[in-house]
């Protein structure tokens, strides 16, 4: 089944691969519920951020050793790592994007994947002196291609909570020459992380959340377990993850009312597309054993955009607080 979640940038990508071309909105359901708390649309680039000190030579997430001797045309190939690219001030370096890369700023450059799958003729065609990927980036051919072309490709290990923000600024800024940069930006990212988490109110017990990625389209339903990239946020939000605790050990596995049962979640956090390919709250309800969780009895559920949920980088703040705004509004808020 393409598609697929499989790590947690990985997940992340195939989602947005999936969605992207979905049926669009705000996230608002189809029942007249309101659209979730917005994450901003435009990432915040640093002030004054240093020209790059080149060349580096920098280890790649695939164990490569990678020399960077320029950083004027950079190509990065998930929306995670061009969003860090522009937030550290370097926009104006980077000549295309990845399908998930849908921030402001970003969106009037040209795309160099098909679907999601990156095509490495519209790559070379840029004349890149760098290229960023993931470890999920493919098919393996085409980065094969992009390198055997002389291109530099630094792959940057994937993100799996926010203790992974930090690292993730930093293997970048080191690529572009402009180190003191990425600690600047890891340091206002995580003070940031902080500031929301300080605002989350204590409950006892905490409230059970589940992470759900939907495709109604495909009838493609599974829940999150470990793994999934979603626990991170949910503890973050003061909440378990549902998924977890009920013993998945697997990053996602097929939903059935059983596992509902078993999760038992207060409240169902979703991506807001995949919340519209159901039909919206309404639809998710129609979902065999949702209607029967204290999620779906009290019809809470967070839902926060595609391309910025698990992303794990300089907007994370944005979406911790659009979690704890949604998860605790019922109750008084946070």
């Amino acid at each position: 089944m393409r598609g697929k979640p499989r790590r947690p940038v990985g997940a992340l990508v195939a989602v947005l691969a999936l969605t992207t071309t979905a049926a669009c909105g705000d996230g608002g359901g189809s029942d007249g519920t309101a659209p979730p708390a917005r994450v901003a649309n435009r990432v915040e680039p640093l002030e004054n951020p240093p020209a790059p000190d080149l060349p580096v030579t920098v280890t790649s997430a695939d164990g490569k050793q990678v020399t960077i001797r320029q950083a004027d045309r950079v190509v990065p190939l998930s929306g995670s790592l061009n969003e860090i690219v522009f937030s550290l001030g370097l926009g104006e370096r980077v000549v295309a994007r990845d399908v998930s890369a849908t921030f402001e700023q970003a969106q009037k450059l040209p795309l160099v994947t098909r679907g999601h799958d990156v095509s490495a003729e519209s790559v070379l065609s840029l004349r890149p002196d760098l290229v960023l990927a993931e470890e999920t980036t493919g098919p393996a051919e085409a980065v094969r291609q992009i390198r055997d072309a002389g291109v530099p490709v630094l792959v940057v290990a994937p993100a799996e909570g926010l203790d992974d923000v930090g690292p993730r600024i930093g293997t970048v800024a080191d690529a572009l020459g402009v180190p003191s940069a990425g600690r600047e930006l890891a340091d206002r990212s995580t003070a940031r992380v902080t500031a929301v988490r300080a605002t989350v109110p204590a409950r006892d017990p905490r409230p059970r959340v589940a992470f759900l990625y939907l495709r109604g389209s495909a009838s493609v339903y599974l829940i999150g377990g470990s793994n999934s990239g979603a626990t991170s946020l949910i503890e973050a939000a003061g909440a378990v993850d549902a998924g977890v605790e009920s013993g998945l050990t697997k990053d996602f596995t097929a939903l059935t009312s059983e596992a509902l049962v078993k999760a038992a979640p207060d409240a169902i956090l979703v991506m807001s597309k995949g919340l519209e390919s159901v039909g919206g709250v309404d639809g998710l309800e129609e979902i065999p054993g949702v209607a029967q969780t204290p999620a779906g009895m009290d019809r809470r559920v967070v839902s926060v955009e595609d391309g910025v949920l698990l992303n794990y980088g300089p907007r994370t703040d944005q979406v911790l607080e659009s979690v704890v705004e949604q998860l605790y509004a019922t109750d008084g808020g946070a």
